[in-house]
């Protein structure tokens, strides 16, 4: 997990905390060209630490669900799920405002694919207390971002 790319806005509205900077877990089909990919890495947060099951969908027409398991964004707890602390936000954007002086954690957490082939769609839970920023595909011959 360390050393893994990510991409982030480093300029404009998103980098100066003035825009959505993450999505929602809502179900979304995050589509792939057919990747053989090993590891699912994502900066991601959570209200609440959270556990709920991604969906991986195949070129052969499978579909198969592994757990995406992330801990609290909350500065006071620790991390839950043997993710690393990717790092902290100087404060947390709600809908209508935003709570300065909290250092919220951003983590970096991986999802093992556990079942080889090639990966045409990556399907996120349909939980909005899982918060995504960015998410890299490692394959077996290189890491995408």
């Amino acid at each position: 997990m360390e050393g893994t790319p990510f991409r982030l806005p480093n300029q404009g509205p998103a980098a100066a905390g003035t825009t959505l900077d993450n999505l929602r877990c809502r179900g979304q089909l995050v589509r792939l060209p057919a990747t053989d990919v090993q590891w699912i890495h994502v900066l991601a947060a959570a209200e609440r630490r959270t556990e709920d099951e991604l969906t991986l969908h195949y070129a052969d027409g499978a579909a198969r669900r592994q757990w995406l398991r992330i801990s609290d964004f909350w500065p006071e707890t620790d991390q839950r799920f043997g993710e690393l602390l990717a790092f902290r936000t100087r404060y947390l954007m709600y809908p209508r405002h935003s709570q300065h002086n909290m250092l919220p954690s951003v983590w970096s957490q991986r999802v093992p694919v556990t079942v080889p082939g090639a990966v045409t769609a990556v399907e996120l839970p349909d939980n909005p207390a899982m918060h995504l920023f960015a998410m890299t595909l490692e394959t077996r011959r290189t890491v995408e971002a």
